[in-house]
C-alpha cells in the first residue's frame, strides 16, 4: 500500500509546496483554510451532549465521598426517595451485582496490581469525590437537592497521600495487595560503565505536580433505550473504544449498543476514559427504561476528572568535560491515585523511551514504580508521559551546561543527532526517521535575538537590577501517532494503533468521508476535506466528514496521542486511492482505452495524448445508473481502508523563552517566547498554528500557574477556578511561531503529529528561564508551578544561605526542597551535583 500511496497526488502536491507549506495554485493541501466546522461551533448551532433533550428524560446527581479513605458502614436513602421530583435513589450496594469494574486496558507488567474499581463504591471509599449514591429526578436541581437527604456513615481510615511514604513498611494500605502497583524497567547499553569514572555527574530530583485537565466543555452523558438497544451520548474522545469497554463492563451486547460523541468541547486526554458516570447512566436507563442525563459542574469535574502528571523524577546524567553525554539514568515514582483507570499505568511508560531526548549517548537506564494513593486516579493528559520526560532531560541539560560553564545551546549542539545521521536508532531503541535539529534551532535563535538577550542579561546582572532576565531553552522530540499495533502489543497495551476510513462518492459528485477518528477541536473536518479534495480533484466545499457515531462510523480507534492525521488522515488518503483506482478502471471502459493509458489530473480521467475524458463526478453518476459498467464491476466507487503504520512519528522543535523575574516580589513575566516546530509536511498551517499556541499555553500553565492541591486529610483544596489557576490571555505573551519541514518517511503524507508538541516543549523552556534568571542569586531549582510566592521564597532563602544563616547552597520553595546542593568530588576526578525539587 505504501508504494502505491507514495505516488499519490497529495504527496506530489505537498512536494510542490514551498518550505512553509504554501500550496501551488488550486491545491488544497498546504492551504491555510479557516476551519469549516467553526461557524456552527462558535455560534452554538450544534449539538453538545448537554443540549440533548429526549422525551421522558430523567436527571442524575451523584453523592460523592467527603472522605479520602473510609469504610461505608451504613447507607439510608429512604428520606431522599420522598423528596419532590425524585424517581429513584440508589447506593453502590444496589448495583453491586451488575456494575462490574471500570477497565484498565494497559496491564504493563506480569505482576501489575489491578484492583477492582466499582463505578459506585460499595464497601469502601478511596478518594474524596468517589461516587457512593445517586438520585434520579425529574430535573437536575431536584436531583441535586435530594442528595442532602441521603445518610451515610463512614468509619475513617488513614489516608495515603505521599508516594515515598506509601512504599515504606507499615504504611496504611490503599488496597489489601499493598500500595505498589508495578515496577517497570528498561535499559540500553552499559549504564554502569557510562557512569564509572565519569568526569561529571549531575543528579537532580524534580516534582511533576498533579494537574487537572480543564476542557472547555465539562463531561456530560445521556443514555436511552428502546428496550432492546441502547444509545449512549457522551462528551468523549473515544466512542469506539468506549463502546467495546461498556459492552464488556455492563454485559450489553456490543451490537445492541450505540455510542455517539456529539460535538465535543475539548478533551486534552481527560475524555480518553471509561468513566463511572457512563457505566452508571447505562445501568440506570436499563433499570428504569427511561432516558437519563448527567452533566458535571466544574467543581465536580475538578474532583472526578482523572488528573495528570504527579511524578517524582530522579534523573542522573554522566558526561565528559567537553560536554559529551555518556549516559542517563531515570528513576520515577508515579502516583496512580486510588485505582488504575483505562491507561493509567502506561502513561509514565510512554515517556520511558524519551528521557534520552534528541541526544546521542552510550547507555540509558529507566525505572518506574507505580504507587497507589488515596487521591483521584491519574491518566492521560496532553502529552501523556512525554512532557514529563522532556522536562527532566531539558532541565538537566541546563544544569549540566551550568556545571561545565557552557552555553546551554552549545551543549545541546554537541550532543544532538545531526540531520545527516537520520534515520537514527536511539539508545532507547526507537528509530527516528527524519529531523533537522540544527535548522529549527538556528531559526529559533534568529527570531529570538538570542545573542542580544544574553548581552542584556549580562548587563542586568552587572547592575544588580532587581528585575533579572532569564533565558530558557528547550530542544525536544516526541513519539506520537500512537502505533504501530505490534509495538503496542509488545508493551501489553490492550488495543491496536490502526485507523479506519471510508470514502463514498455520491451520485451527484459530492463526497462523504467517514472517519474513525473523533475530533474534539482539532479540525478534522477541514483537514480531511483538504486531503480528499486534492486526492480526488473535487471542490473542498463538496466534501463532508462524518465521525463520532458508532452507527455511522462503525470502526475506529479514535483520537489521542497526536495520532489523528498521521494515522487517520493517511487512512483517508488510502481510501481515496482505492476510489481513484476503481474510477480509473471504469473510465478506461467508458473511453474504450487500456487502463495504462488513463491519466488523472484535477478530477478528470483522460486518455493519454487525447482530449477525451470523464470527470470523477461523471463516473460517480454512471455507477449510480449502472447502465454501462464493465463485467464484474460492482456499482459504486466507494472504498474503505485501514492503515496501521510501521513506526511512530517524531516531530521536534526548539522553544526559547525570555522571562523577567522581580527578585523583590517574585513576580515573573514572560517577555518573549519563540517556538520553531517541525511537524513534517503541513496540511493546514492555520490548524498547526492553533495547535502550537494552545499547547504552549498549557505548558506555561504547568510551569507557572497550575497545581491540584490536597490537604493532610486528602481533601482537595483546588475545586474551583478561583483556586485552580489556569493562564488567561492576559498572562501570555504574543508567541512568535515558525516551522521547518523535514517530511516523515513513514507515511505517504509526510506528516508528523502536532497536537501535543507545544505542551511538551514549553514547560522546560519556561522553568529553565526562571532558574536562569535567579541562578546568580544562588537558586538552582524552583518547584512547579513557579508562583510569585515560591520565587520570592527561593530568592530569600538563597540569599540567607549565602550569608550563612541557612545551609550552604540550599534553596527551598514552600514545603519542598527545590534547591541544589553541590558536594565536591564524590569520585576521584569527578564532580557530583545532587539536589533538586523533592
Amino acid at each position: 500500500m505504501t508504494e502505491q500511496l507514495d505516488a499519490g497526488l497529495v504527496g506530489e502536491r505537498i512536494a510542490e509546496s514551498d518550505q512553509l507549506g504554501r500550496p501551488s495554485a488550486a491545491h488544497e493541501v498546504g492551504r491555510a483554510r479557516p476551519r469549516k466546522e467553526d461557524a456552527r461551533l462558535v455560534t452554538g448551532r450544534t449539538m453538545w451532549t448537554d443540549n440533548i433533550q429526549l422525551p421522558g428524560m430523567m436527571y442524575v446527581a451523584f453523592l460523592r465521598s467527603p472522605m479520602a479513605h473510609a469504610r461505608i458502614t451504613r447507607v439510608d436513602t429512604s428520606a431522599a426517595r420522598s423528596q419532590p421530583g425524585v424517581v429513584a435513589v440508589y447506593s453502590g450496594q444496589d448495583f453491586a451485582g451488575e456494575q462490574g469494574s471500570l477497565p484498565c486496558a494497559w496491564p504493563v507488567s506480569d505482576d501489575v496490581v489491578i484492583p477492582d474499581h466499582p463505578p459506585m463504591a460499595v464497601d469502601e471509599v478511596r478518594y474524596v469525590g468517589e461516587a457512593v449514591a445517586c438520585v434520579v429526578a425529574t430535573d437536575r436541581y431536584k436531583a441535586a437537592d435530594a442528595l442532602d437527604a441521603i445518610e451515610i456513615d463512614y468509619e475513617p481510615l488513614e489516608p495515603v497521600l505521599d508516594m515515598t511514604e506509601a512504599l515504606t513498611e507499615g504504611s496504611p494500605k490503599v488496597h489489601e495487595a499493598g500500595n505498589q502497583a508495578f515496577t517497570w524497567k528498561f535499559a540500553g547499553g552499559d549504564i554502569e560503565e557510562a557512569f564509572r569514572d565519569a568526569p561529571v555527574v549531575v543528579e537532580r530530583t524534580y516534582v511533576q505536580q498533579r494537574l487537572i485537565p480543564t476542557a472547555m466543555e465539562p463531561r456530560a452523558v445521556v443514555a436511552t433505550t428502546d428496550g432492546e438497544t441502547f444509545t449512549l451520548y457522551s462528551a468523549t474522545q473515544i466512542p469506539h473504544v468506549l463502546r467495546v469497554m461498556l459492552a464488556l463492563t455492563t454485559g450489553i451486547p456490543e451490537h445492541r449498543l450505540r455510542v455517539v460523541a456529539p460535538d465535543v468541547g475539548g478533551g486534552f486526554g481527560s475524555k480518553l476514559q471509561v468513566t463511572a458516570e457512563e457505566v452508571l447512566a447505562l445501568l440506570l436507563t436499563r433499570r428504569l427504561g427511561r432516558p437519563v442525563k448527567w452533566t458535571e459542574s466544574r467543581s465536580e469535574g475538578n474532583l472526578t476528572v482523572h488528573h495528570g502528571r504527579d511524578q517524582l523524577q530522579r534523573i542522573s546524567v554522566a558526561a565528559d568535560r567537553d560536554g559529551r553525554l555518556r549516559g542517563v539514568r531515570a528513576d520515577l515514582l508515579a502516583d496512580m491515585g486510588a485505582y488504575l483507570m483505562l491507561v493509567t499505568p502506561g502513561v509514565p511508560l510512554l515517556g520511558a523511551f524519551m528521557y534520552n531526548g534528541i541526544y546521542k549517548m552510550d547507555a540509558y537506564d529507566f525505572r518506574c514504580t507505580g504507587v497507589f494513593t488515596t487521591k483521584m486516579p491519574t491518566d492521560a493528559y496532553r502529552g501523556a508521559g512525554r512532557p514529563e520526560a522532556t522536562f527532566a532531560i531539558e532541565r538537566t541539560m541546563d544544569e549540566l551546561a551550568h556545571e561545565l560553564g557552557m552555553d546551554p545551546v552549545e551543549l545541546r549542539r554537541r550532543n544532538w543527532i545531526a540531520h545527516g545521521e537520520f534515520p537514527y536508532t536511539t539508545i532507547a531503541g526507537l528509530t527516528y526517521d527524519s529531523g533537522n535539529y540544527e535548522a529549527a534551532t538556528d531559526r529559533a535563535l534568529a527570531l529570538f535575538g538570542y545573542e542580544e538577550l544574553r548581552a542584556e542579561q549580562a548587563d542586568r546582572r552587572e547592575r544588580r537590577d532587581p528585575v533579572q532576565l532569564g533565558i530558557g531553552v528547550s530542544t525536544f522530540t516526541e513519539m506520537c501517532g500512537l502505533a504501530p499495533s505490534r509495538v503496542l502489543g509488545s508493551l501489553s497495551y490492550g488495543a491496536g494503533g490502526w485507523e479506519h476510513a471510508s470514502v463514498r462518492m455520491l451520485p451527484t459528485g459530492k463526497v462523504e468521508v467517514v472517519t474513525g477518528t473523533s475530533p474534539h477541536g482539532q479540525g478534522h473536518e477541514t483537514a480531511w476535506s483538504q486531503i480528499v479534495a486534492d486526492a480526488l480533484g473535487v471542490p473542498f466545499a463538496d466534501v463532508s466528514v462524518l465521525h463520532g457515531d458508532t452507527s455511522v462510523s462503525h470502526k475506529g480507534m479514535d483520537t489521542y496521542g497526536s495520532r489523528s492525521l498521521v494515522v487517520g488522515g493517511v487512512a483517508v488518503l488510502a481510501a481515496c486511492e482505492k476510489v481513484r483506482e476503481r474510477a480509473r478502471n471504469l473510465a478506461a471502459h467508458m473511453l474504450e482505452a487500456s487502463v495504462e493509458d488513463i491519466e488523472f489530473a484535477d478530477g478528470s480521467f483522460r486518455v493519454r495524448g487525447t482530449g477525451s475524458g470523464r470527470t470523477i463526478q461523471e463516473l460517480a453518476l454512471a455507477t449510480f445508473a449502472a447502465h454501462d459498467l464493465p463485467d464484474g464491476f460492482e456499482p459504486g466507487l466507494d472504498a474503505d481502508a485501514t492503515f496501521d503504520p510501521d513506526n511512530f512519528s517524531f516531530p521536534h522543535g526548539t522553544h526559547l523563552c525570555a522571562i523577567e523575574v522581580d527578585t523583590e516580589t517574585g513576580q515573573a513575566r514572560i517577555r518573549s517566547y519563540v517556538a520553531v516546530d517541525d511537524v513534517g509536511s503541513v496540511v493546514n498551517p492555520l490548524i498547526v498554528e492553533g495547535q502550537v499556541h494552545g499547547g504552549i499555553a498549557q505548558g506555561v500553565g504547568q510551569a507557572l500557574f497550575e497545581e491540584a492541591v490536597y490537604d493532610g486529610e486528602g481533601n482537595m483544596l483546588t475545586t474551583t477556578m478561583a483556586d485552580y489557576l489556569i493562564p488567561s490571555a492576559a498572562d501570555l505573551p504574543d508567541f512568535v511561531t515558525d516551522r521547518t519541514e523535514t517530511p516523515a518517511t513513514t507515511n505517504p503524507l509526510g506528516v508528523k503529529g502536532v497536537g501535543e508538541a507545544g505542551t511538551i516543549a514549553s514547560t522546560p523552556a519556561v522553568v529553565n528561564a526562571v532558574v536562569d534568571a535567579l541562578r546568580p542569586l544562588g537558586v538552582r531549582d524552583v518547584r512547579m508551578p513557579c508562583t510569585p510566592e515560591r520565587l520570592w521564597r527561593a530568592v530569600t532563602e538563597a540569599r540567607a544561605a549565602q550569608t550563612g544563616s541557612a545551609q550552604t547552597g540550599s534553596a527551598q520553595t514552600g514545603s519542598a526542597q527545590a534547591g541544589s546542593t553541590q558536594t565536591g568530588a564524590a569520585q576521584a576526578g569527578s564532580t557530583q551535583i545532587t539536589g533538586g525539587a523533592r
